[in-house]
């Protein structure tokens, strides 16, 4: 009776240390709330996926969407990183307290210093993880390159009637002038907007690419836009890209006076984060080697660190180029006084 007894519970206790070692693992999880919309970013996540076996829970919307969200949700937000597109939208988070500081020894020493916002004792709360270059498109048939090579140019009353541009209120343009307030300084951007105003081609409306297309078709001369569009449209296969790529004229400025303006796309830990180990091992992903070369092949950005070469055809195609030293924590510390310049300005 001993003897049975004996083995049944040596089956019981068999048994339920196998059942045990079936039993599943705690998923491991992450809640990511991100603005970029880009197809390319899939193969980032199931790559990080693959590599850490955490799920990644998507919330996507645009930068305006994403921060409503998370202002809406409050303190209950189960964000654990936020992606923002361009580093004017990601101060405002910042302003909203929408991050936790960060304290990695993998992101300082990956992450540029000027690429990232500051930090404080508590640690950084955003990183920038690719940047993009805010470039000239010019008409090749009725504008003159040497015309139009800096920013500064673009205001001179020789480009009268030539220039289309975002409106003064979108970020795109927020960042570049917060950028020329801490090159040029404030009295010289005010003249600066000024030049800009009376340059018009039309009232600023369109997106990136609707510049581009308007300075092909003859509507205005000269615009900016951001360099991966202009390499996505180099790209593309439809006629009219390439007809409109065909007509234009790409520049970088400013090459012999402080640099094309470098703009980002970067992200942090939010505030409330429900799993801030997972949160900081997916930045520190963003920052890896294997990732850096997404954000190139995939959107035709450039890494975030400098040690990452680039192997897109269409960035090579592009030439190499002499970026801005001014830091985008202090580009983004402008918006608000280059939002005014540009109301001032009547820049619409």
């Amino acid at each position: 009776m001993k003897t049975k007894k004996l083995l049944i519970t040596s089956a019981f206790l068999a048994f339920a240390f196998s059942g045990a070692s079936f039993a599943a693992e705690p998923v491991k999880e992450l809640n990511l709330y991100s603005a970029r919309h880009y197809q390319t970013d899939e193969a980032l996540y199931t790559d990080f996926t693959k590599k850490t076996g955490i799920k990644i829970n998507r919330i996507e919307a645009d930068d305006n969407g994403i921060l409503e969200r998370i202002k809406s949700e409050g303190d209950k937000s189960q964000a654990d990183v936020i992606l923002l597109v361009d580093a004017a939208r990601l101060w405002r988070a910042q302003m909203h307290n929408f991050f936790a500081p960060v304290k990695s020894k993998y992101l300082d020493e990956r992450i540029p210093q000027n690429l990232r916002a500051a930090a404080d004792a508590k640690g950084t709360p955003w990183f920038g993880f690719s940047t993009r270059a805010r470039v000239i498109v010019y008409n090749k048939a009725t504008v003159k390159r040497s015309d139009v090579d800096t920013y500064e140019k673009l205001a001179n009353p020789d480009n009268k009637g030539k220039v289309c541009t975002r409106s003064g209120s979108h970020p795109y343009m927020l960042s570049l002038v917060g950028a020329l307030i801490e090159r040029d300084g404030l009295t010289a951007t005010e003249e600066w907007a000024k030049g800009m105003v009376a340059n018009m081609a039309r009232s600023p409306r369109g997106g990136d690419t609707d510049q581009i297309k308007a300075v092909a078709s003859g509507e205005c001369g000269v615009t900016l836009a951001n360099s991966y569009y202009f390499a996505r449209m180099m790209q593309s296969d439809k006629s009219d890209d390439m007809t409109a790529i065909s007509k234009v004229g790409f520049i970088w400025p400013n090459q012999n006076a402080g640099g094309v303006h470098i703009n980002i796309s970067g992200g942090g830990m939010a505030r409330n984060a429900p799993h801030p180990q997972e949160a900081i091992q997916f930045l520190e992903y963003l920052a890896s080697d294997s990732a850096q070369e997404y954000f190139s092949n995939g959107n035709n950005e450039w890494p975030a660190v400098p040690s990452v070469k680039v192997d897109n055809p269409a960035l090579k195609s592009l030439g190499g180029f002499q970026a801005e030293k001014v830091s985008v924590a202090a580009i983004a510390k402008n918006q608000i006084a280059a939002q005014k310049l540009l109301d001032q300005a009547g820049y619409k």
